[in-house]
């Protein structure tokens, strides 16, 4: 075939697609109908799992599990609003790494509200301003968000999703030459995560490096001035229209941010792979080996523990702590049962069952 029948070809299956999406849409009017009659939750990512997982199994194509990921979460995302629009909270400022975690399970029509602080977030949520709520909860290279694992556990919400998101850094600017280049925005965690790309690329060139508060602000910035640059995310370079000189210019190619979707009613029926998480506050802390009994628990029943994260009780003149933790189950399994019901809800708060990612 020549391009104009390759072209002819394609527009025919586009229109094909879009006649299946919209009975897909149809259908699932029908099921926001029921849902809504019979009150129930309309974002269920064990439901979503479920489908891409056999859709894997059946794809013979040249689609990779990544691409057909992108793809559905987006018809899931248009399919969510149609059944029922839901607001969604997020830790601004708009173009952050967490609207870009956000928009990976709600979508582009999905109503946002970006909010200042993990604090506000967490509050949105509670209050019903917000049904769902997008916060990080660790950095692979920086470790753990302390902010939302405090608020994890003063808090009364529910984990219902996480979020593993490649954290890539690009260098924008509207100048082309590097050598007109007079300062550059960013913030300070990037500058640090950047420091080959700026060693190998900016040195001797007198180029002023200033910390803002986000790299939204710092593509903001660099978008009014046109001898300023910005190391920022992709989509924020995008939002406020500066051109991309260099992509991916991280140290390390691996670095990834956890992030959880949060709710204060919804609970997530169990899937084939769920991750749980805990706040553990042990009785007897001082006594020795408190901690070890307590993880015995989970190695005589073979569950794997993925985290266990020690912060400080506030408030309390002596050195005490709790403990985040985290493991493969559901807390509905059996043996997993047997460790709540020995140590009780005074000591134990289940956070949330939910589709392991990472």
């Amino acid at each position: 075939m020549d391009l104009q029948q390759l072209r002819e070809r394609i527009d025919a299956l586009d229109d094909q697609l879009l006649t299946i999406l919209n009975e897909r849409m149809e259908l699932v009017k029908s099921v926001g109908d029921l849902k809504r009659s019979s009150n129930s939750i309309i974002y269920r990512p064990e439901r979503e799992k479920q489908i891409l997982d056999r859709l894997e199994k059946r794809n013979t194509g040249l689609l990779t599990r990544p691409a057909i990921d992108a793809i559905f979460f987006e018809i899931f995302a248009v399919s969510r609003n149609l059944e029922l629009p839901e607001r969604i909270s997020y830790l601004g400022p708009e173009g952050s790494f967490t609207h870009q975690a956000a928009e990976s399970r709600f979508g582009g029509m999905s109503e946002y509200l970006v909010l200042p602080t993990i604090h506000s977030v967490f509050e949105s949520v509670e209050t019903g301003r917000a049904r769902f709520g997008v916060v990080p909860i660790e950095n692979n290279q920086e470790g753990i968000v302390v902010e939302t694992a405090d608020f994890l556990r003063e808090k009364e919400l529910t984990i219902v999703a996480e979020v593993l998101l490649p954290i890539h850094f690009t260098f924008a600017s509207q100048s082309d030459s590097l050598k007109d280049i007079k300062r550059i925005y960013s913030k300070d965690i990037a500058f640090r995560q950047c420091g080959k790309f700026i060693g190998e690329y900016l040195e001797g060139l007198g180029i002023e490096l200033i910390s803002v508060d986000s790299t939204s602000k710092a593509a903001k910035m660099a978008a009014e001035e046109a001898d300023a640059a910005a190391i920022c995310s992709s989509i924020s370079a995008r939002l406020f229209g500066v051109p991309i000189l260099f992509d991916n210019i991280e140290d390390n190619d691996q670095n990834r941010t956890r992030f959880l979707i949060l709710s204060k009613d919804v609970v997530n029926q169990k899937s084939d792979d769920d991750k749980t998480t805990l706040i553990v506050n042990l009785p007897n802390t001082n006594r020795p080996g408190v901690l070890y009994e307590f993880l015995k628990e989970f190695n005589d029943r073979g569950i794997n523990l993925t985290k266990i994260e020690s912060r400080p009780l506030r408030g309390e003149s002596a050195f005490r702590f709790w403990f985040l933790v985290e493991f493969i189950g559901h807390i509905n399994d059996v043996p997993v049962q047997e460790i709540m019901q020995k140590y009780g809800s005074s000591h134990i708060k289940w956070l949330g069952s939910y589709v392991r990612v990472s």
